[in-house]
C-alpha cells in the first residue's frame, strides 16, 4: 500500500514502520493530543472472525496497566472497514538490535525482572503471550523494557517446513518444547522463552538456534540447558529451571520466578568471602604431633630454612594486619557515605524533592545507598516512602484535574494520565481504578446528553474517550457496539414523526378548502329573505 494514500481520521500519518502478513504499522501523530503513536492497521477487512479477535485482544491488552506492557490508546475502524490499534510509540528500539552483545549480568537480570513482572499481569488475566522474543521487547527512553505484540495480527516468518509441524504461533528460536510440538500452552511457555532470552543476553548466543527450522525445533525438544562459564555459575540454577524441558519442572508462574530473582539478588553475586585466620595454639600443635606415627623418622630443618620461614611468617602477619586495617578503613568510609546519603534522602523527602532536581532528590540518595549496601533496610524503606508520596501526589493531581473537567486533556496533565501513572507504580491501586471508573462514567453521561441532542458524532467520540479511561467499561462498550443501531432507530422515529405531522397538515388543509363552498350554497337562501329595514322602508313610503 502507498503510504501517502493512507488516511486515518484524527491522525496525521508520517510513514510506515513495518509490515507483516496480516497487518502493517505506521508512525503517526494523534492530532487531538499532539502525541506520537504507532498505529497497527489490518491489511484486510474480509476475515470477520480475525477482525473480532483483533478487537477483543486489543481491549484486553488495553486493560493491562503495567509499566512493562505497551499502552493502547484507541481501537477503531477505517472507512474501508479495516480495524486499527493506536498504541504507545516506543522510540528506544528493541532487544533484537543488541543480538550478539553480552550484557552485564545485573542489567540482564533487570530486563528479565521487568518482563516477568509484566507477564505476571498478562497471565493473571488468563492470557499467554506466545511470542516472547527480542523483537517484541522494546525500550523506553529511561531504559524500561516493554512487552509488545500480544499475538495480534502477526504471521510467522518461517520456511516451508512449518507445515510439517503445524505450528501456528511463536518464533522457533525462542519457542518452548511444548510449543514446538503443538501442545497446549500456559504461562510456563512464556517463562521458557524468557529463559532463552536471558541465556542469550548473558552469553551473547542462542545455542538452540540451528541451521534450519527443523533443527531449531529439535534442539528445543532435546537439548538441555548449556553449562554456563564460571563467571556466570551463580545463574545456572535459575536458567535450568526456566529452560526445563518438562513444564512441571519450571517455575509455576512468573510470581514464583520473580521471587527467585529477588532471592538471587540478595545473594553475594561475586561469591567473595573473608574468612578469619585459624590460630595455631599449643593444643592444636600437640594434636598435630600426636597424629605423626611414632615410627616416622625425625625431620631436621636447616637453620637457614627456619630463618626464612620465620621471615615469611612475619611478612604474612604484617600483610594481614595491613589488609585488616585497610578493610576496616574502607568499611568505615562506606558507612560514613551511607549515613550521609540517608540523611540527605530524609531531608529531600521532607522537602518534597522526591525525584527532582536530578541527582539531588530522595530517590537518588536512597539508591546511592543501595549501590553500597543493596539490602540496607533504611534505604529500602525510604524508597517505599518515596513511592507512596508520589502515588499520593498523583492521586491529588488526578482529583484536581477531574474537578476541573480536565479528563483527557491537556496531555500529561489530566485525570486519566495521573490515574494511569499511579497504576504503573502500584498495579491494582483501588483509588486509581475507582477514579478511572468515575471518569468513564462521566463520559458515558455526556454521551447520553449528546444522543438526546441528536449529536451522534459527538456522542461516539465521548464513548471512545471514556474507553481510554476504562477500556473494559461495560456500559461504554455496549453503547459503542449499539451506536449504529441506536442512530438508525432514532432517525427512523424522527422520520415517522415527520411523516405523521405532514399527513395531519394535509388533512387540515383539505378541510379548510371545503368551507367557502358551504358559504356559497347558503347565499341563495339569504337572498330569499328580504332585508327587514328594506321591507319597513317600502311599507312606509310606497
Amino acid at each position: 500500500m502507498n503510504d501517502s494514500l493512507l488516511e486515518i481520521p484524527g491522525y496525521l500519518v508520517h510513514g510506515r514502520l513495518g509490515k507483516g502478513g496480516m497487518a502493517e504499522v505506521y508512525l503517526a501523530t494523534q492530532e487531538s493530543l499532539h502525541r506520537q503513536v504507532a498505529i497497527k492497521v489490518l491489511l484486510s477487512a474480509d476475515d470477520e472472525a480475525f477482525s473480532k479477535r483483533f478487537i477483543k485482544e486489543g481491549h484486553i491488552v488495553a486493560s493491562l496497566h503495567h509499566p512493562s506492557i505497551i499502552t493502547i490508546y484507541d481501537i477503531d475502524q477505517l472507512p474501508d472497514g479495516r480495524y486499527y490499534l493506536a498504541m504507545e510509540f516506543v522510540a528506544g528500539g528493541d532487544l533484537a538490535q543488541h543480538k550478539g552483545e553480552i550484557f552485564e549480568s545485573q542489567r540482564a537480570l533487570a530486563i528479565v525482572r521487568q518482563i516477568a513482572s509484566g507477564l505476571a499481569v498478562v497471565h493473571d488475566k488468563g492470557m499467554v503471550h506466545r511470542d516472547i522474543k527480542p523483537a517484541n521487547i522494546l525500550f523506553r527512553a529511561d531504559g524500561t523494557a516493554v512487552i509488545t505484540d500480544f499475538g495480534i495480527a502477526k504471521e510467522l516468518d518461517l520456511n516451508s517446513e512449518l507445515t510439517h509441524f503445524n505450528i501456528a504461533v511463536g518464533s522457533p528460536a525462542y519457542s518452548s518444547p511444548e510449543q514446538a510440538q503443538c501442545e497446549a500452552l500456559d504461562a510456563r511457555s512464556d517463562i521458557y522463552s524468557l529463559g532463552v532470552i536471558l541465556l542469550e543476553m548473558l552469553t551473547g548466543t542462542n545455542p538452540f538456534k540451528g541451521s534450519s527450522y527443523t533443527q531449531t525445533v529439535m534442539n528445543h525438544v532435546q537439548m538441555e540447558a548449556p553449562e554456563l562459564p564460571d563467571r556466570l555459575r551463580q545463574f545456572q540454577h535459575l536458567l535450568n529451571r526456566m529452560l526445563a524441558k518438562n513444564p512441571d519442572d519450571r517455575f509455576a508462574d512468573c510470581h514464583v520466578l520473580l521471587a527467585s530473582l529477588a532471592e538471587l539478588n540478595e545473594q553475594d553475586l561475586d561469591h567473595t568471602r573473608l574468612t578469619p585466620v585459624v590460630p595455631i595454639n599449643a593444643k592444636s600443635k600437640e594434636k598435630a604431633l600426636k597424629a605423626v606415627p611414632a615410627s616416622a623418622p625425625a625431620v631436621t630443618v636447616p637453620k637457614t630454612q627456619q630463618g626464612k620461614s620465620k621471615l615469611w611468617m612475619v611478612a604474612l602477619g604484617l600483610l594481614l594486619v595491613i589488609g585488616g586495617a585497610g578493610l576496616g578503613g574502607y568499611y568505615y568510609q562506606q558507612q560514613q557515605k551511607i549515613s550521609e546519603f540517608l540523611t540527605q534522602g530524609e531531608l529531600s523527602l521532607n522537602e518534597g524533592q522526591l525525584v527532582d532536581p536530578p541527582q539531588h532528590n530522595a530517590d537518588y540518595f536512597y539508591r546511592q545507598v543501595l549501590l553500597i549496601d543493596k539490602n540496607n533496610a533504611q534505604a529500602l524503606d525510604g524508597l517505599q516512602r518515596v513511592l507512596q508520596a508520589r502515588i499520593a501526589n498523583s492521586l491529588n493531581l488526578a482529583q484536581k484535574a477531574a474537578n476541573e473537567d480536565k479528563l483527557l486533556q491537556p496531555e500529561g496533565d489530566n485525570a486519566v494520565f495521573y490515574y494511569q501513572q499511579v497504576l504503573g507504580w502500584s498495579p491494582g491501586n483501588e483509588q486509581a481504578l475507582t477514579g478511572l471508573q468515575a471518569v468513564a462514567e462521566r463520559f458515558y453521561d455526556l454521551s447520553e446528553v449528546a444522543y438526546d441532542k441528536l449529536q451522534y458524532d459527538q456522542a461516539l467520540q465521548l464513548i471512545k474517550s471514556g474507553l481510554e479511561a476504562q477500556p473494559d467499561n461495560e456500559k461504554l462498550l455496549k453503547s459503542l457496539d449499539g451506536h449504529d443501531e441506536r442512530v438508525r432507530q432514532t432517525q427512523a422515529a424522527i422520520a415517522a414523526r415527520a411523516a405523521a405531522k405532514k399527513k395531519a397538515s394535509a388533512a387540515a388543509a383539505s378541510s379548510s378548502r371545503t368551507t367557502p363552498t358551504s358559504s356559497a350554497s347558503a347565499a341563495p337562501a339569504d337572498e330569499k329573505n328580504p332585508n327587514v329595514v328594506k321591507r319597513l322602508w317600502n311599507k312606509l313610503f310606497n
